[in-house]
């Protein structure tokens, strides 16, 4: 299953709701750059350690897109949910992610600032940087971040973080060696961007 036509099949049905809306910024966007430091408590010191052999941390660049649709408003409440994935690289390895999640935004202030947080599940894709096997896992991830409306359809996202959890490949997995078992990697992310509302 190709990630990327999943998300490509996602953005393109959240456009499709954006054609539909009733009511203006329903609907979200966006195309932002991230940075995930993943990081483990076991150092994988065999042929297919993901974060590189005998290191226990990684920072991961590369870019998310995805988009929001709010179908539920209440006051300065609005529900809805999420879709995103994201593609990211360090040291020749390759990090990947497709989620979907439910959100909840808020404008709690005069200004036009709108916190927002959000909890997504989905598959994540990782490759070590001396290979070309592919392992895809359960991904999860916690966000919270902050829109700032800069027109009537443009935000400014001052900032996204991100916690999550992955299973990466690890040479215990690909039978590299007789390796320590490697838990599940940790996830901080970072991001920020425009999202363009219809």
């Amino acid at each position: 299953m190709k990630l990327r036509s999943i998300a490509a099949v996602a953005v393109l049905a959240l456009a499709t709701v954006a054609a539909q809306a009733q009511s203006q910024g329903n609907v979200g966007l966006y195309l932002n750059p991230v940075a995930i430091r993943v990081s483990n408590s076991n150092a994988d010191a065999g042929p297919y350690a993901f974060l590189g052999q005998n290191s226990t941390s990684q920072v991961f660049y590369g870019y998310g897109f995805g988009g929001f649709y709010d179908f539920f408003h209440s006051g300065p409440l609005a529900a809805g949910f999420d879709v995103r994935e994201s593609d990211l690289h360090a040291n020749n390895a390759m990090l990947r992610s497709f989620l979907v999640g439910a959100r909840v935004s808020a404008k709690p202030f005069s200004r036009p600032f709108k916190p927002y947080a959000q909890i997504s599940f989905g598959l994540g894709t990782t490759k070590a940087p001396s290979s070309t096997i592919h392992i895809s896992k359960f991904d999860y991830a916690l966000y919270g971040g902050v829109d700032y409306t800069l027109q009537k359809h443009i935000d400014f996202r001052v900032l996204e973080v991100g916690y999550g959890s992955l299973t990466t490949i690890s040479s215990a997995d690909v039978g590299g060696g007789n390796t320590l078992y490697v838990p599940a990697a940790n996830q901080v992310s970072f991001s920020s961007g425009l999202v363009f509302r219809f």
